[in-house]
């Protein structure tokens, strides 16, 4: 019996300087600085869009400080409340955390089907009420979930941190902010995952949690996934979701849910093709883990906007792109101009399959999405954010994915060869971005 998770509550990355993540979130990101907590041991900040929360964990020791216990034998807190000091070797994301309904129940379900815990169930409380929570490690890398029962807890956020709506240290959101990026929620959270360990993972989830498998493409193999492998292109993406999964009679959520579901995809490269961004990833990141996340916006065109003023640098494909046979009629059809699009690199994909079905055939009825993906926010080519926006489309741009990979690979090939010249000096190459 699987349990059965409520919603996704926040997302937390690991990193060695919080200072500088926090001020991307806020300033580039438009990201709220609303809750934080300092003990001698780290420094937690909470970051909130919407509905799509980070929380940012920062050691005072740094990466590689010597693991400690979370809790001595007098029962304090543990050192990174709500979460596992993984001790990673270079910034990462590496949780996320869910609201459940019972946590000790959770805990005797999951044990029993032979999950490993690394913080059993843990009551934390304040004056608002009290928080259970327990932290499990998945089959993914460093990647852990923090199961949540906070339905005895009346307060904004979680027993131990400080909440302040209010700037602070000039991390404020102005008010703005809401009009011209209008982030909702997180969308999807992508794997990197090593080759032929999909199916691993999928009946890991699918056992564990219930997650059911989505379909990107209506053509999609059951078995092999969603799968590019021609022409110096070697992927497979498969993605799941957790709405709609108890078995266990439990009342699910219904479609006046305020929480809008979040899907997860796994990556993984195909051999045939020759190493490509997800190894890059495996390899830069030492493990599998979470290689980007989806920023839902009602409004792409105006958040990339103001991202880029903000100074938020996004990938974009070769100009062709908006050019080529066939895109930049499917792009007018929508009722958006290339050039638009083409100023922060804003890709459009439209679902063929509806519009070949569809009765009337007419323009109206044409569902589609828009998406862009931001270059590295680590030191390290690992982790980056995707702006996304749907106007009825269901999938992750899979029209665009060939048009991408190829760009991609252009630039990490014009990067390499900057990098050979003396006389220039190089940047970082980019080499895991988008899919």
């Amino acid at each position: 019996m699987a349990v059965f998770l409520k919603r996704l509550h926040h997302v937390t990355l690991h990193v060695s300087n919080v200072e500088k993540i926090a001020y991307d979130l806020v300033s580039k990101f438009k990201f709220n600085l609303f809750a934080s907590r300092l003990t001698d041991k780290s420094r937690q900040l909470a970051f909130r869009k919407g509905t799509a929360v980070f929380v940012v964990n920062e050691r005072k020791g740094g990466l590689n400080e010597k693991k400690k216990g979370w809790c001595n034998q007098h029962g304090d807190s543990p050192v990174c409340l709500y979460d596992v000091d993984l001790h990673h070797s270079v910034d990462t994301v590496s949780n996320v955390c869910f609201e459940v309904e019972d946590v000790k129940r959770s805990f005797k379900v999951l044990g029993q089907l032979g999950c490993h815990f690394v913080v059993p169930p843990t009551e934390v409380e304040d004056d608002h009420g009290v928080v259970t929570y327990s932290v499990v490690k998945s089959v993914v890398g460093n990647v852990c979930h923090t199961l949540l029962d906070r339905t005895k807890y009346e307060g904004p956020f979680l027993p131990g941190f400080d909440v302040t709506e209010e700037e602070e240290e000039g991390w404020g959101l102005e008010e703005h902010h809401v009009s011209t990026c209008p982030i909702t929620h997180f969308d999807h959270i992508t794997y990197a995952c090593p080759r032929k360990s999909t199916n691993q993972v999928m009946r890991w989830y699918e056992k564990h949690f219930g997650f059911q498998r989505f379909f990107i493409d209506s053509n999609e193999d059951v078995e092999g996934g969603f799968v590019i492998n021609q022409q110096g292109i070697g992927l497979r993406l498969t993605a799941m979701e957790y709405w709609k999964c108890s078995r266990a009679g439990i009342i699910l959520p219904s479609v006046e849910k305020s929480e809008p579901d979040c899907k997860f995809v796994i990556a993984e490269s195909l051999p045939e093709q020759g190493s490509n961004q997800v190894d890059t990833f495996l390899e830069q990141h030492r493990s599998p883990g979470i290689q980007h996340i989806g920023l839902y916006t009602k409004n792409i065109l105006s958040t990339a906007q103001s991202m880029a003023e903000a100074g938020v640098r996004f990938f974009s494909p070769p100009p062709a792109y908006y050019t080529e046979v066939g895109k930049q009629q499917e792009i007018e059809e929508a009722g958006h101009s290339p050039q638009m699009l083409a100023q922060h690199g804003i890709l459009l994909d439209t679902d063929l399959h509806q519009v070949l079905t569809s009765p009337s055939g007419s323009n109206e009825n044409r569902r589609y999405l828009l998406q862009v993906f931001t270059k590295p926010i680590f030191a390290e080519d690992t982790f980056f954010l995707e702006l996304i926006e749907r106007r009825g489309a269901t999938g992750f741009g899979e029209g665009n994915i060939r048009a991408l990979w190829r760009s991609v690979q252009a630039y990490m090939e014009n990067e390499n060869e900057r990098s050979r010249s003396p006389e220039e000096s190089s940047p970082k190459t980019m080499q895991t971005n988008q899919f």
